[in-house]
């Protein structure tokens, strides 16, 4: 699954699960912008780390990042714990994807 989308204030941003990585990445005009690493055990994905490089920061790379990844996790039936501090905000802040916290099942 890849997937484009607008950032809030600039270009688009392709995203792309990378599993030799075991991260999702985030990438505008071909250059790496961010990533989210991931490490699933059994059916929950743990998503312990995201960075978005500082020249991309403040536009919705990070946002977006994680939406995909959790549409992702969603789609391949599966269910999240959210180790990083911006992904568990993230979720919080958006309640139609609370019920993929691993903690709820």
């Amino acid at each position: 699954m890849d997937a484009q989308t607008q950032t809030q204030q600039g270009p688009a941003v392709e995203i792309t699960d990378a599993p030799e990585a075991s991260r999702y990445e985030a990438r505008i005009d071909g250059e790496l912008a961010g990533w989210a690493d991931h490490h699933r055990s059994g059916d929950v994905v743990e998503i312990p780390h995201t960075v978005v490089l500082p020249e991309h920061g403040g536009r919705g790379v990070g946002s977006a990042l994680v939406r995909y990844a959790l549409d992702d996790i969603r789609a391949r039936g599966l269910r999240v714990d959210p180790v990083c501090p911006f992904v568990a905000s993230y979720i919080e802040r958006h309640p139609e994807h609370q019920d993929l916290l691993a903690d709820r099942a």
